[in-house]
């Protein structure tokens, strides 16, 4: 058995209300084991037969569809999958853990849609951005709130969708799973 992490999008945000205590009942009848959510919505611990994380990730997004009716996406990591996400990020070291974020797209990125994203967003505002592999990083230097790059903004023009958490919540969990 391994232990995962799940970090869905869009839960709790734009009408999409999930209690997490359903999610955590829905996902302990669908095999899911010692399922926990963890720091904040949309973050959920559990321990599964070892499987292809994408395999797991298509799970929950439908248990989340068919039980509660919500279109989502998860990102499925391990303890060690999640901590090099964190050691990979750029801004780690000199941006304040709550406005550095580290930005899951459900799929690979293309090095074209970012360069088209960092040109769009060039001018726009002080956040610094930086890729590797399926992984976007943001400094929202000014704070995230305050940010003209927004998720829709970074969506359209990576034409992926993204869930992101703070360096906060990232060490959080990864000290949670450890």
């Amino acid at each position: 058995m391994t232990r995962y992490v799940a970090l869905l999008g869009s839960i709790n945000v734009g009408g999409n209300r999930l209690s997490m205590a359903e999610l955590r009942e829905a996902l302990l009848r669908e095999d899911f084991d010692d399922v926990e959510t963890v720091v904040a919505s949309g973050n959920v611990m559990f321990t599964h037969e070892e499987r292809p994380t994408g395999g797991l990730a298509e799970k929950i997004a439908y248990v989340v569809s068919d039980r509660f009716d919500i279109e989502t996406f998860a990102t499925v990591l391990t303890h060690d999958d999640l901590q090099a996400a964190l050691d990979a990020c750029p801004f780690a070291d000199d941006g304040d853990e709550k406005l550095v974020h580290v930005g899951f797209l459900d799929g690979a990125l293309d090095e074209a849609a970012f360069a088209a994203l960092e040109r769009d967003q060039a001018g726009r505002g002080p956040e610094r951005l930086a890729a590797a592999g399926d992984i976007v990083y943001i400094d929202f230097a000014d704070g995230v709130a305050a940010s003209r790059l927004t998720k829709p903004f970074i969506e359209r023009r990576l034409g992926r969708q993204i869930t992101m958490r703070n360096l906060r919540s990232v060490r959080r969990i990864i000290e949670k799973m450890a």
